[in-house]
């Protein structure tokens, strides 16, 4: 699917091949520090980032929250993406969190002109920050047994009034109400938190979410529930969409919270952004080959480490391909670092979307809700980070998402610094997977502790070579490995450098690779690391 996914931007102008490697950047982490400056930091890495081997950027929501300080998750308008002052108030700020839609549209004309594709995370389950209250009748319903109700029906005063006044009406007319929801988890009236189900005609949770961990139906998640069985509501969003995909230049969604959302509304979503980017190709009279995969790269949020839920998930879908973020694989690197030389490497990728469905794959270490102090907290040891890293960037299947957090650092709450360090040399092992991870795959995953993989190299690539893997959860790590006979006689070297020394191959194309205890080292030509250390 990266490649898929790579190509169909490449037809708008991208420098980045479809014959290349390809790798997302989460661009953000949780703590990224606001006040307006993150557009244009994003901005002025480009080229870094392009550099290194990035081919696309996950942007956080640009849309406006409820905040100015706010993460975008508690999101209150789509359609503004810094442009518009929330309530129309004469001194508040336009900007979101990252900055203004003005500098928003310069970074993403940076990053296209570096071959850099963009993704929007778009967040369509919620509503917060809303103008008004409204009184509406509503059912208190058991925190766990959403479909149970508590008590009888109520007048609640909430928060479900969007008017938008500072937007006025721009890009779209429509405003929202209490008949828009499903329901909310505050009654202004009582000052009390509750989840309440609204009353309407046919209004009930949607049937096609997930349930699990003592929870009957996910559809409730936080602040005002979306309701997307509603018509105008369907009709509003995904003319959202196709507006994001016909005025910036972006490639694709990352969606926030889809076990929350009905699978159905998802499934419509992205045919109808699809569409509309065959019809904005064929407006610009090119031909979009979708043989190896569809247009618009899609790519949901579906937390939990069940791998049969997702997989049934996955199948009930429909006919759109959508890919997930491999949330199995990240808890199988969490109980790896957490089990250090106890740990069985052979079965790392077993029970994983990587292993069961390779293309829907995004595969991940860490992310903004992984970090340290998220409800979701499961950091990965820093000692196995670089194994996990190896595993996601050198193999040849999933889509690869690189956390910003690792790669420069993750601050903490109100630190205008980072606090926590970025993973080392991570920005070799993304130049590795861009010049040296290609061609066919040899396994040698043949001990609990230690095992390796080479990839051939392929003669119609730039780098052609190919390099070879050794990872180690116990003590020094050695594995005999086949890298061909064309490479008789030569050198390889760790690129890292964690390994000092070189390993000659043999006649017959094998050699004996190495890697430091509790590590992992990435070897290449000798000729090929040097050249790459002097630039």
């Amino acid at each position: 699917m990266a490649s898929a996914a790579n190509r169909h931007a490449d037809v708008d102008g991208d420098k980045a091949g479809a014959d290349r490697n390809h790798t997302i950047l989460q661009a953000f982490e949780w703590y990224t520090p606001g006040g307006g400056n993150h557009w244009r930091w994003l901005h002025d890495n480009a080229e870094r980032f392009a550099a290194m081997g990035l081919t696309a950027l996950w942007l956080p929501p640009p849309t406006k929250a409820a905040g100015d300080q706010s993460t975008g998750y508690d999101i209150y308008d789509l359609w503004d993406l810094g442009e518009f002052v929330k309530g129309g108030k004469e001194d508040g700020e336009k900007r979101t969190k990252y900055g203004t839609r003005e500098e928003l549209e310069a970074l993403m004309k940076k990053m296209r002109e570096v071959g850099i594709s963009i993704y929007i995370d778009a967040v369509l389950n919620h509503k917060d920050g809303a103008d008004e209250t409204e009184v509406f009748a509503a059912h208190p319903v058991d925190e766990h047994e959403r479909n149970k109700d508590i008590g009888p029906q109520e007048d609640i005063e909430a928060w479900t009034k969007f008017t938008f006044p500072g937007r006025k009406g721009k890009y779209s007319e429509f405003t929202w109400c209490f008949n828009h929801f499903t329901g909310v988890d505050w009654n202004q009236k009582e000052q009390k938190k509750q989840i309440y189900r609204i009353e309407g005609n046919g209004k009930k949770w949607a049937k096609d979410v997930m349930s699990g961990d003592g929870v009957d139906n996910f559809d409730y998640l936080m602040c005002a529930d979306i309701d997307h069985s509603h018509p105008d509501v369907e009709k509003d969003l995904i003319a959202w969409g196709k507006w994001m995909l016909r005025t910036f230049p972006i490639s694709g969604f990352r969606f926030d919270a889809v076990k929350h959302m009905s699978r159905s509304f998802v499934a419509k979503f992205i045919g109808a952004v699809r569409d509309e980017a065959r019809s904005i190709a064929k407006e610009k009279g090119l031909d979009v080959d979708e043989s190896e995969g569809p247009i618009c790269f899609a790519v949901g949020e579906e937390w939990t480490p069940d791998i049969g839920k997702i997989n049934e998930w996955l199948g009930r879908f429909g006919d759109e391909q959508f890919s997930l973020f491999d949330v199995p694989l990240h808890y199988k690197f969490k109980a790896a670092g957490d089990a250090g030389d106890q740990f069985d490497l052979r079965g790392l990728l077993d029970n994983t979307l990587l292993s069961s469905r390779p293309m829907d794959a995004v595969t991940f270490v860490e992310n903004h809700d992984t970090q340290a102090g998220q409800a979701l907290e499961s950091t990965v040891s820093p000692t196995f980070k670089p194994l996990a890293y190896a595993t996601i960037l050198l193999r040849p299947d999933g889509y690869p998402c690189i956390f910003l957090g690792d790669l420069d650092g993750c601050h903490g709450e109100g630190d205008s610094q980072p606090s926590v360090p970025p993973m080392s040399s991570l920005d070799k092992f993304i130049l590795a997977r861009s010049r040296f991870s290609y061609g066919e795959l040899r396994d040698y995953r043949d001990h609990p502790s230690c095992v390796g993989w080479v990839r051939m190299g392929t003669e119609d690539k730039d780098f052609k070579n190919g390099l070879a893997v050794v990872m180690s959860v116990g003590q020094e790590g050695s594995k005999r490995m086949e890298v061909g006979t064309q490479h008789k006689g030569k050198e390889f070297a760790d690129l890292l450098g964690w390994h000092q020394g070189t390993i000659k191959v043999e006649d017959d194309g094998w050699a004996d690779f190495k890697c430091s205890g509790q590590s992992v080292s990435i070897w290449v030509l000798k000729e090929e690391k040097e050249a790459l250390d002097q630039q």
